[in-house]
């Protein structure tokens, strides 16, 4: 927005979900998890909202959102990671899924 908040919308299920047929369990496993940066169990938002964090009251001035985390650049060259933390690809030296944007230390001052 124009205050380099962020907001999402849209879905965090995997694709063709409503054309399986698995139990509720499977499915909720092979979801995106903190996909849509808005914290645990926020799977599906219809319209845009902003999200939670302020990062840092940092305003953001790009985005890269792909299939399993997304990252923001901040003016102050600040990155922040968020959603599946598998293979450690947010960058915080751990495989935890975020469920809401967290900045990425080791990138600090860089």
């Amino acid at each position: 927005d124009g205050e380099g908040r962020l907001s999402s919308c849209g879905s965090a299920a995997r694709e063709g979900e409503e054309e399986e047929e698995e139990d509720e369990d499977e499915e909720e496993e092979e979801e995106y998890p903190g996909l849509l940066g808005h914290g645990e169990g926020v799977t599906q938002l219809n319209t845009p909202t902003r999200l939670p964090s302020t990062l840092g009251d940092e305003r953001v001035e790009s985005v890269s959102a792909r299939g399993w985390h997304s990252l923001a650049l901040t003016a102050g060259g600040a990155v922040w990671s968020w959603g599946s933390g598998v293979f450690g690809r947010l960058g915080h030296s751990d495989e935890h899924t975020q469920w809401q944007p967290k900045k990425i230390e080791a990138l600090a001052g860089q």
